[in-house]
């Protein structure tokens, strides 16, 4: 009788310590998932039969579609477009798919078959300046470092159409063609070269590259020199031709670099298929007399 007794109260004791271990794991998941972000999905259809496109406020960087059911890609000369359908027709299965774009988004999408749905465009613009969500949610790029994509195009986008010129002494103006450097601005360890070409002939200007190179200051004028390049990490804009009499801005985010007194920053415009090449000439000073530019929400240029 008392081994019986001794035994349901082994058996008791094992139970409550299960139990208390088991509420331990559970308040421990609890825990756990109250300091997850939760990304909402957005839900779509999709069909076999047509092609849903989904336009995004930003070029896209990367996709990964969740099945086979799926098939997607960029649309042709529209980096942020995205066309989706399905490869099969009549998929039971909820499916889905991520996107993340240039200015560091990540999109999430719930997927399921339709044959016939009625929605097949989406537009994914959003005011993100008032979604907080938005900036937890954000994507950080190798190329960037610590710098927010999104607070790198918005700096790109002010200085862009704020459009001042405050620097008056570095141009290039040859063959009907003006190309200037208006301005240089820094925020945290980023230059933005704001520059202009004027098309002041009725002949088109095709540009075929831009270069920016650190060269030696007495032999700048050759072809043949020690060079560094200098690549930029990000352009506000696309440009592939300055029409005649137009007048095309851009701006280019590079790393913060300084250069020795005896070397110039070199910027290259090259004509393509022509021979109007314009060349402007960068010195330490110049660089040291960038502009700060605050991030969001704070001080604007003046």
């Amino acid at each position: 009788m008392k081994t019986a007794v001794k035994n349901i109260l082994k058996i008791v004791i094992l139970m409550l310590g299960f139990t208390s271990i088991t509420h331990a794991q559970g308040a421990l998941c609890t825990s756990e998932k109250k300091n997850l972000s939760i990304i909402e999905p957005y839900t779509i259809e999709v069909t076999f039969d047509k092609t849903c496109h989904l336009l995004f406020p930003s070029v896209i960087r990367y996709v990964d579609l969740g099945s086979n059911n799926l098939v997607a890609s960029k649309a042709d000369d529209a980096g942020n477009v995205l066309r989706v359908k399905a490869s099969t027709r009549d998929f039971e299965d909820e499916t889905n798919f991520s996107v993340i774009t240039e200015d560091g988004t990540f999109y999430s999408f719930n997927v399921f078959y339709n044959s016939c749905p009625i929605v097949t465009n989406y537009s994914l613009s959003k005011n993100k300046k008032n979604d907080w969500k938005y900036y937890s949610n954000q994507v950080l790029f190798e190329e960037l470092g610590k710098s927010s994509p999104y607070q790198v195009d918005e700096i790109m986008g002010e200085i862009y159409y704020k459009d001042k010129h405050f620097i008056k002494q570095i141009g290039a103006r040859k063959f009907g063609i003006e190309f200037l450097l208006k301005g240089i601005y820094i925020n945290g360890d980023k230059y933005y070269f704001h520059t202009q070409i004027k098309n002041s002939s009725f002949v088109s200007f095709p540009i075929d590259f831009i270069n920016f190179k650190v060269v030696d200051k007495k032999k700048a004028k050759r072809t043949v020199v020690q060079e560094v390049i200098k690549h930029p990490i990000r352009v506000y804009k696309s440009i592939d031709e300055v029409l005649g009499k137009t007048v095309s801005r851009n701006v280019f985010v590079l790393d913060q670099f300084t250069i020795a007194d005896d070397k110039v920053l070199r910027i290259e415009l090259h004509e393509k298929n022509g021979s109007r090449l314009q060349i402007l000439e960068i010195e330490n000073s110049d660089l040291l007399k960038s502009k700060l530019i605050q991030q969001e929400n704070s001080e604007p240029i003046k």
